[in-house]
């Protein structure tokens, strides 16, 4: 279980970092997070947060643990499944509540004139009219039902959503890792693009200066001074798109972890490429169904849809309740004499004109539902799974051909630089390789970005993120 849980660690390069915000709490089984630039909080809640605090006028340094520290404080998706549990609680309790005993106090006065005739009572000596006269009463009411199967199945289905629901709050708190997670790693790319495209106009400069001397000197033709002023004016172009990228990332990333609105950030921590030994897949499945909290989740709904199921077939079964009262009678509010009435009431139903059938044809289509939805999230998981081994692999690959691919572009680079200079060549072969370098720089930063993002992406398959 260690090597699963550390393949989150490695994709951030920080051992540890995600287990000190394991809770024992409370993401559902129908959510598939993607990190996509700009879509709305409405549409994807985990993209969302509550802001707390001002902008402090200063750049924050933010690591990739205070990144995460925020977003499972403030993200937005992690604070609605909260309240979720709340509001099944609140329900577990109303349906709890047809099982306990239930007390009322009633105190009343009362003023009667009563028809005895109407009544059938014709006593001699006593007119058929009596009263008006008052009396008082003060009296308890107690009921107590000892026997409703339907209510103490409800009672076990709400018991069953309220697990649910702590299932995809512990989800969710893998979501959370895993937007941010992802936000932070695409914001460093963002931030290694950058620092690119500098080097690359730095480069595109040197160049320019150098055609610009050599024409000078009529040592080369114009048209390489203007090749070379062209490419530094592309290196400049690139070099716009990519801060004002960098600069849109991370405000998805100040978004999805509750920064206040205008808060300028920088990133302090750094992810080099670290290979990660794959586990099998019957391995990496076995884990993902003991550990994937949505799955546990979408198991407990398919047992209380059963215990619904139930709940409404017992109506057709007796039930028996305990009604008893006790209190006060009497014409002066001062000299009440006890009374009780103790009952026991059975409860048998006969004919209910087929609602009790529309309960259990709802309640039965209900747990097939919940059995489809189990039974796709089970698919699901294992194409997950399947899908981020692939991708880790490729990328695992992948980095280290831009690497090699780099290495190759610069020293073609270095080799076009000196045949200009030595007069050799034109700077065409100068900024076809500088085109090239820049090139290959961009594929690197691509495929450590996947890279990184396929590890996540497994630890999430898994069930580790947060871990």
């Amino acid at each position: 279980m260690k090597i699963l849980a550390a393949i989150f660690v490695a994709a951030i390069s920080l051992a540890g970092i995600c287990s000190a915000y394991a809770q024992n709490g409370a993401g559902p089984a129908d959510v598939m997070f993607t990190v996509i630039p700009g879509q709305a909080a409405q549409e994807n809640p985990f993209l969302g947060s509550v802001p707390v605090g001002q902008p402090t006028g200063a750049l924050l340094p933010l690591s990739l643990k205070e990144a995460l520290e925020r977003g499972l404080k403030h993200n937005l998706g992690l604070l609605q499944r909260e309240e979720s549990i709340r509001s099944e609680r609140g329900r577990q309790w109303k349906e709890l509540s047809a099982l306990l005993p239930n007390l009322t106090v009633q105190l009343s006065a009362n003023i009667e004139k009563d028809n005895l005739a109407a009544r059938g009572l014709t006593l001699p000596g006593i007119p058929p009219m009596v009263g008006p006269y008052d009396y008082y009463d003060t009296r308890v009411f107690l009921t107590q039902p000892v026997f409703d199967l339907p209510a103490l199945d409800r009672s076990k289905a709400a018991a069953e959503t309220l697990k649910a629901a702590e299932y995809l709050f512990r989800d969710a708190r893998e979501l959370v890792v895993e937007a941010v997670g992802a936000a932070y790693l695409r914001t460093l790319s963002g931030e290694a693009r950058v620092e690119t495209a500098r080097a690359q106009v730095a480069t595109a400069q040197t160049l320019s200066d150098n055609a610009v001397q050599m024409h000078r000197e009529g040592i080369t033709p114009g048209i390489d001074e203007l090749r070379a002023r062209v490419e530094l004016q592309s290196r400049r172009q690139q070099l716009i798109a990519a801060e004002n990228e960098f600069e849109k990332q991370k405000l998805v990333l100040a978004r999805i972890i509750g920064l206040p609105a205008g808060q300028e950030l920088a990133l302090v921590d750094k992810v080099p490429y670290a290979p990660l030994a794959l586990v099998s897949l019957e391995q990496a499945l076995e884990s993902a169904y003991q550990s994937r909290q949505d799955y546990k989740s979408a198991i407990a709904l398919e047992k209380a849809a059963e215990l619904s199921r139930d709940a409404a077939s017992a109506r057709y079964f007796p039930s028996l309740t305990l009604e008893a009262n006790y209190g006060g009678l009497g014409v002066d509010p001062g000299k009440l004499r006890g009374t009780y009435t103790v009952s026991g009431v059975i409860k048998i139903p006969l004919f209910q004109g087929g609602s009790v059938r529309g309960e259990v044809l709802q309640a039965e289509a209900a747990l097939q539902r919940s059995r489809d939805e189990r039974a796709d999230l089970q698919a699901r998981i294992a194409f997950e799974i399947r899908t981020a081994l692939l991708d880790l692999k490729a990328a695992a690959e992948l980095v280290e051909v831009a690497g090699t691919r780099i290495s190759l572009a610069e020293l073609t680079l270095s080799q076009a630089r000196e045949r200009f200079t030595a007069g050799i060549s034109d700077n065409l072969e100068v900024v076809q390789a500088q085109g090239a370098s820049a090139s290959a720089h961009e594929a690197y930063i691509s495929s450590l970005y996947a890279h990184n993002l396929a590890k996540l992406e497994l630890a999430r398959a898994l069930g580790v993120a947060n871990r």
